[in-house]
């Protein structure tokens, strides 16, 4: 019965960090309207040894095409000039607050931007899903040492 309890409370921990890992996710999608003749900005902030992935598409207009800049937190900024889709992916050098910038230059209609914006954040050098499933491995394997250790009950 004792057995059986543990067991339950076990199963209850292991589904309930299994929910906190998977709200850890930094991916978003979003859509963004971005006005005629008018901008928008996007900011996220980043640590250093961040790798990013920003992915958009322009959709729906006869000209699918809008000004895109990308500022770094040290005042680089990327000008990606007049396209309608892109797929760019970096790893930060500076921690702080990155802007991405969408600038609509036709004057007549607005655009309509799907935005994917994966953050995949590092601890150690290595992915931070997987540091975080070494970790519960190392803890597990530490606890089932400890209970094989203590002898029969």
């Amino acid at each position: 019965m004792i057995i059986n309890k543990k067991v339950g409370i076990i199963l209850l921990g292991g589904l309930l960090l299994i929910v906190f890992l998977i709200n850890l996710s930094n991916a978003s999608l979003s859509s963004l309207t971005v006005p005629a003749g008018d901008e928008i900005n996007q900011k996220i902030n980043l640590d250093v040894n961040d790798r990013v992935v920003i992915e958009f598409k322009i959709l729906g207009t006869k000209n699918n095409f809008v000004s895109f800049s990308l500022f770094y937190p040290n005042a680089t900024e990327i000008n990606f000039g007049e396209i309608g889709e892109l797929n760019y992916n970096f790893m930060c050098d500076a921690k702080g607050e990155y802007q991405l910038n969408f600038v609509n230059n036709d004057m007549n209609e607005s655009k309509l931007v799907t935005l994917n914006l994966d953050v995949e954040h590092y601890i150690l050098g290595m992915p931070q899903m997987l540091f975080l499933a070494v970790v519960i491995v190392v803890i597990f394997l530490a606890g089932l040492a400890a209970r094989v250790l203590s002898g029969p009950m």
